[in-house]
């Protein structure tokens, strides 16, 4: 298991790794007796221009739209391991206009309502090399900051001139999807 990589923190996945053509972002959480709160969490993916703007919505990724249009970003149908939900990227398939790959998750409206992320015992993103399924990183537990936001930037994967960075995010949002879909452009 990598060393916890706390809030801001990144690393130079394609730099130290050159071999590197894909990758899993694994997204975990620990509800403990909430369970309520654990079966209306969504994980989703927004791919960015170099404005961190979703080019529309076709570019948000979650359970009703499992793919980017490009299909270079996709969320399984099912977890593998220990992860709660898991998104493919394949590097070297995401469109040159994409510049960010934003993780989040969020607590679904309706029955997940009065539900907030502060319940979470647990809330972690981490990193795995798609070839031989090898933990790259992982972030601390971004659970013990949160109290009354329903959402959640978990991390990003961003273009830098020396290729593909990964970056531990953990910023909440008391106002849900609805906040983050407002900072990325995402239109709901």
């Amino acid at each position: 298991m990598a060393v916890p990589m706390k809030r801001g923190a990144n690393v130079a996945l394609t730099q130290e790794i050159p071999t590197l053509k894909g990758v899993v972002l694994g997204v975990r959480w620990n509800a403990g007796a909430e369970h309520v709160l654990a079966d209306n969490l969504v994980a989703a993916t927004i791919l960015c221009d170099r404005q961190a703007q979703a080019p529309s919505d076709e570019y948000f990724v979650f359970f009703n739209q499992l793919t980017s249009p490009d299909l270079s970003v996709a969320q399984l149908s099912a977890a593998v391991g220990d992860d709660d939900e898991q998104i493919e990227v394949d590097l070297g398939d995401v469109p040159a206009d994409i510049h960010r790959i934003v993780v989040v998750l969020y607590v679904n409206d309706g029955p997940g309502a009065r539900r907030t992320l502060g319940q979470l015992r647990d809330c972690r993103i981490r990193v795995l090399d798609l070839a031989d399924g090898t933990e790259l990183v992982q972030s601390e537990n971004l659970a013990p900051q949160l109290r009354s936001e329903t959402a959640i930037c978990l991390g990003e994967l961003y273009r830098h001139p020396s290729g593909w960075k990964f970056k531990v995010i953990g910023q909440g949002y008391e106002n849900g999807v609805a906040g983050i879909a407002a900072d990325y452009g995402v239109p709901l």
